[in-house]
C-alpha cells in the first residue's frame, strides 16, 4: 500500500480535481443538528405545534481555497459555508441558551461531519408560541 502511494507525484488540488459538498446537504446536516440541539429542552416546545417544529435552513458553501496543510490529523476542509437558521419556539423558555446551543453545535458538527467551515452562522427567532397563542378567544393576553 504505501509503495503505491510513495511512487505517486503530488498532484494540487485543482489540478486532481476536489471534493464538493451541496449546498442542500449542508442545509439537512445543519437542519439535523440544529434539531437535536433544540431536543435537549423539553419544556417550550409542548407549546410548539407539530408541524412547526423543524428549523429552517438555508446554506450557501463557498470552495475551499488552497491552504498550506492544517492542523496534524484533521481532515481538509472542502469549502466554507454561510448559513441563515430560522427556529420556531415555545415561550416562556431560555431562548438565549437554546440559540446559542444551536449555533455550537451546528457550527463544530457541519465541520466535522461535511468538512465545510461555518463562516457565517445566522440564528434567528422567526416565531414564538406560547400556551396563551393557542386560544381561541379574542381576549387580551397580559
Amino acid at each position: 500500500m504505501t509503495g503505491e502511494a510513495g511512487r505517486r507525484p503530488a498532484v494540487p488540488r485543482r489540478e486532481r480535481g476536489a471534493t464538493t459538498v451541496a449546498d442542500r446537504v449542508v442545509a439537512k446536516i445543519a437542519a439535523q443538528v440544529a434539531r437535536e440541539a433544540l431536543s435537549r429542552f423539553t419544556e417550550p416546545t409542548g407549546h410548539v405545534p407539530p408541524d412547526h417544529r423543524t428549523p429552517h435552513v438555508t446554506a450557501v458553501v463557498r470552495g475551499a481555497p488552497e491552504r498550506a496543510g492544517g492542523p496534524a490529523g484533521s481532515p481538509p476542509a472542502l469549502g466554507q459555508a454561510r448559513m441563515r437558521i430560522a427556529m420556531e419556539l415555545g415561550y416562556p423558555s431560555d431562548i438565549g441558551a437554546q440559540c446559542a446551543a444551536v449555533r455550537r453545535e451546528v457550527t463544530e458538527r457541519v465541520a466535522a461531519w461535511a468538512g465545510v467551515e461555518v463562516s457565517d452562522l445566522e440564528v434567528a427567532v422567526a416565531r414564538l408560541h406560547s400556551a396563551h397563542s393557542r386560544r381561541t378567544e379574542r381576549e387580551r393576553v397580559r
